[in-house]
């Protein structure tokens, strides 16, 4: 058995515990989203030939370079911008991605609003949140979550369906994950794209829709 598509049952087997075993067992279970950013292509090849058709990347050069040719093969695909957004890349970004999950600013929102329509692929947005506050990542600050999640939709007209995070490293996940949940309930948003290669099954427990796993499918990335 190829040891890609042994991973990716692995861990669908252990999403489903998690969800099983969790508060909301009675919702779909949630999504595995493959981390494909700086992976060697034969690993995509693989997971595809197996029949995985959730795919994460962060760039949008990359993401077009890999998968221009692969989504006119493979059928039923969902791709999702899970890295920052440029305001210059937002016209290839909305060709390529079904989903883009990093909207952290109105500069951006502005950008993609004007330039949605029915003839893009994308057609669901997630605003990222700075859980963490952190300098360093980007997403929207808590405080401000709600204000610009109105301002999104109400103004912009943005299909928002869910929210994004990527909890501090050298904090507990599931306050990150608390967080989001309760800034998405407040908003009435249904999507919760939290949980990473370390935390998956821990962000299941607090109602992620999808999860975001790299290295546990595919290896190490390549520099």
């Amino acid at each position: 058995m190829s040891k890609i598509k042994s991973n990716i049952d692995t861990i669908l087997n252990e999403i489903k515990k998690a969800h099983e075993s969790s508060h909301f067992m009675r919702l779909p279970i949630p999504k595995l989203v493959a981390v494909s950013k700086k992976q060697e292509d034969y690993k995509i090849l693989e997971a595809l030939k197996f029949g995985h058709r959730y795919f994460g990347e962060n760039r949008v050069q990359e993401a077009q370079q890999r998968w221009s040719k692969k989504v006119e093969i493979f059928k039923n695909l969902e791709l999702r911008l899970i890295g920052p957004l440029q305001t210059n890349k937002v016209k290839q970004a909305l060709d390529i991605f079904d989903i883009i999950e990093s909207v952290d600013r109105e500069k951006l929102a502005k950008e993609l609003a004007g330039r949605f329509n029915q003839d893009v692929k994308t057609r669901k947005f997630y605003i990222q949140v700075n859980t963490g506050s952190e300098t360093q990542k980007s997403g929207i600050e808590p405080i401000e979550a709600d204000c610009f999640i109105h301002y999104c939709i109400k103004d912009l007209k943005l299909p928002i369906v869910g929210l994004m995070c990527i909890p501090s490293l050298d904090e507990e996940a599931s306050m990150h994950f608390a967080l989001l949940k309760k800034i998405a309930e407040r908003n009435n948003l249904k999507e919760l794209s939290m949980g990473m290669s370390g935390d998956y099954k821990e962000a299941i427990k607090f109602g992620a829709t999808s999860v975001r796993v790299g290295s546990l499918i595919f290896g190490e990335r390549r520099l």
